[in-house]
């Protein structure tokens, strides 16, 4: 299929193939009719783009701090890798479109093939010609509505959930500054909220067309008469709500908004705007500043918007799918007229000039539809995403022999993938990157482009069911990494799992009953630290112990950021349960053992985590996981002390040990290796030559069965023993 991408790096715009998304349960595969150019978000997208790097930074100062973090966790050379491959990459574009249900998935009822829906979402209602889109993020179109009005059901989201902020009543007087697409359809809707209605905006057509959909009067904000015409409609008191629908780095807006605003109003920011806001103006006049936070609550909530939990209506009358419904409904029913704000319909084939034009201004237009080619009534449909499972029958169990070349099948393509492991596997001598799955069509073609694969597709089943494949890599979230592994297992591959190998014991108890049944335990899990050049070297030059030792491990874990899926504990578990795999590895690995007891506490609100994990010969090892340290300070130190010597690990840019001599490294500053390169170079070289792989399976059970105790240690309250722990 046909989807628009930006890479974000060059600015090129692009009408990609890509591969047919799967449908996956919770959701429906919709085939697109019309898709809406936002020509406010959308061109600002596309202007940045072409943007250099410099003017880049200075417009998303947000992210440049988080590069600067990075920096200091990670180190220059990964977070280069990983900004970097995250510019050079392809991204969609469009979030509003209307089209035919092509399939349902498992779990939704309200809909079926055939069905005309609108969707929304920037990553599900995309300029494409086929999109999965989640049951909370698309409404059934009412009869006699047309497919390119109802396109207009996002935007018309957004203007609504702005208006709904301002809370308007019967006989208020609205001011409406800026008149594009969004603008318009706000000033419809308080038109329709029985709201008296003042229009600013500089383009006099824009003005026109603001009257003719039910405006009162409109005008070049620089003039008299939009104050004029507030003053007139209010008796001078002022306008009851202003709604800043305006883009651009001018500080006009907001102060427009004071002067013509009541005492006591409400300015509401609907737009990306420049906010400055004169303190004086708007504390005299107690102004009640509010933000309208997209299309209505449920927005950027994982739970609601990928999960389908629906808000209760007598807590959240108006959510995101309810103000799509709305909408629609008002169309439907003339009280919204979008045909006026159609200025320009184009063909799908004709996406990437469209873009141009408007950027150039060329093309003027408040919006602009893509309309996609009907679907050829003797084609075929798309493939089922998620196949049964195969069993591996006659496909031989990898390992007791020596192969020339190594075919490898990646599983998830996301920033870890793509920034920590692939870049080691690209132009490796007897490695070939056979084919790169993915949920999203656009991250497997951008793994492809970059990483050279030579396939990407959304079917799990073209590498589990690929008997040329020899090693699966399942580089997925967390969630599902235990049950892509049994398969992978079933189907005779090597596995490389990311970590953590599971996130219960039933599914850690399902991975050892696929090696039992198959009879193949070539399986790695991502555990890199104890592959690190630095502290490999530390722990030669620390030697042989005789007696018990004592280990610290001081992990600054730092704050996530909202909206991470790591904070998803409801599905994905908790964050140790994710990395603390790690950590555990790393100590049992430097003790030379594995643990028989893990003893867990946490500070109040369970973010700060004290583990004790006790080995067989008396050993210790304390890991503080924590999050309330300073992002300044060090993620990781160590110590490790015994018979009479100290090993020292400094975040893995330098280390030292005290005995009889005295070892540190090289204080010269050198990039963080975490030792995924020689992980990557052990593992290849296992699958390739049939030998033993690099950590022993007991080892990954022991040290993810570890993992778990901890919930179960906090729980109790007690040390829990390993044997229980399994």
């Amino acid at each position: 299929m046909k989807q628009v991408v930006q890479n974000y790096k060059s600015g090129e715009l692009a009408l990609l193939d890509v591969p047919v998304p799967g449908c996956k349960p919770g959701g429906v595969l919709v085939r697109t009719a019309y898709s809406l150019i936002s020509t406010g978000t959308e061109l600002m997208k596309v202007s940045e783009a072409g943007m250099s790097m410099v003017g880049k930074a200075r417009s998303r100062p947000d992210q440049v701090a988080k590069v600067m973090q990075s920096v200091a966790t990670n180190g220059v050379p990964a977070t280069y890798r990983k900004v970097m491959g995250k510019l050079d990459s392809y991204t969609p574009l469009g979030y509003s479109l209307c089209g035919v249900v092509e399939q349902v998935g498992p779990g939704i009822d309200d809909v079926k093939v055939g069905d005309l829906v609108a969707c929304a979402g920037n990553e599900h209602a995309l300029h494409a010609e086929l999109n999965w889109v989640p049951k909370n993020l698309y409404a059934p179109v009412p009869d006699g509505l047309a497919p390119r009005h109802a396109a207009f059901g996002t935007v018309g989201s957004i203007a609504m959930q702005g208006v709904r902020r301002g809370e308007p009543q019967l006989g208020d007087v609205a001011l409406v500054i800026g008149l594009g697409l969004i603008g318009q359809l706000v000033v419809q809707l308080l038109a329709a909220s029985g709201v008296r209605v003042v229009g600013a905006d500089p383009d006099p057509a824009r003005c026109e067309l603001a009257e003719r959909l039910g405006a009162v009067a409109c005008g070049d904000p620089a003039s008299a008469a939009v104050e004029a015409a507030a003053a007139e409609l209010t008796d001078g008191h002022g306008v009851d709500q202003v709604y800043l629908a305006a883009g651009g780095g001018s500080n006009q807006p907001v102060e427009l908004a004071a002067r013509l605003c009541r005492d006591r109003g409400r300015v509401v920011d609907i737009g990306k705007c420049r906010l400055d806001l004169p303190w004086n103006a708007y504390y005299e006049k107690e102004l009640d500043v509010r933000f309208s936070r997209s299309y209505g609550p449920g927005r950027y909530d994982p739970s609601y918007e990928l999960e389908g939990r629906d808000y209760p209506i007598g807590y959240v009358r108006w959510t995101e799918r309810r103000n799509l419904a709305c909408f629609l409904d008002l169309v439907a029913r003339g009280r919204v007229d979008v045909e006026p704000l159609v200025s320009h319909i184009a063909d799908f084939d004709d996406a990437v000039d469209t873009y141009r034009r408007l950027k150039d201004g060329e093309l003027k237009a408040v919006a602009v539809l893509f309309r996609y080619p009907e679907e050829k009534a003797d084609a075929e449909p798309p493939a089922v995403a998620v196949p049964a499972v195969r069993r591996s029958g006659g496909i031989p169990v990898p390992g007791g022999r020596s192969k020339t070349q190594v075919r490898l099948g990646f599983i998830g393509a996301g920033n870890y993938a793509t920034s920590m492991l692939l870049p080691h596997l690209t132009g490796r001598d007897g490695v070939e990157l056979s084919t790169v799955v993915t949920t999203t069509a656009l991250s497997g073609v951008n793994a492809q482009r970059k990483f050279g694969f030579a396939e990407a597709t959304t079917d799990l089943d073209a590498v589990l069911g690929d008997a040329s494949i020899d090693a699966v890599f399942v580089v997925t979230r967390h969630s599902s990494h235990a049950e892509l592994t049994r398969r992978a297992l079933l189907a005779g591959k090597a596995v490389f799992v990311e970590k953590p190998l599971a996130l219960t014991e039933d599914e850690l108890a399902g991975v050892l009953a696929a090696v039992e049944e198959s009879g193949n335990d070539r399986i790695q899990v991502g555990f890199n630290r104890r592959f690190a050049p630095l502290l490999s070297e530390a722990r030669k030059r620390f030697g042989a112990r005789t007696g018990p030792a004592s280990l610290r491990y001081l992990v600054n874990a730092g704050r996530l950021d909202h909206g991470s899926w790591y904070l998803q504990q409801g599905t994905e578990g908790t964050r140790f349960a994710g990395e603390g795999g790690h950590f555990i590895d790393t100590a049992s690995w430097l003790l030379g053992a594995d643990p028989v007891s893990v003893y867990a506490t946490a500070t109040s609100g369970g973010d700060d985590l004290q583990i004790v994990l006790r080995y067989p010969d008396g050993s210790t090892a304390t890991i503080s996981y924590v999050t309330s340290g300073s992002p300044g300070f060090p993620k990781e130190t160590l110590d490790l002390l015994a018979d009479g010597k100290v090993l020292r690990l400094d975040d893995f840019v330098r280390a030292s040990v005290y005995g009889q001599k005295r070892w540190v490294s090289s204080r010269l500053p050198k990039a963080r290796d975490k030792g995924q390169e020689a992980e990557l170079a052990a593992f290849v070289r296992a699958v390739r030559t049939g030998g033993p792989m690099p950590v022993p399976l007991e080892s990954l059970a022991a040290t993810t069965a570890s993992t778990l105790a901890v919930q179960a240690g906090l729980a109790a309250g007690a040390p829990v023993t390993l044997a229980r722990a399994r």
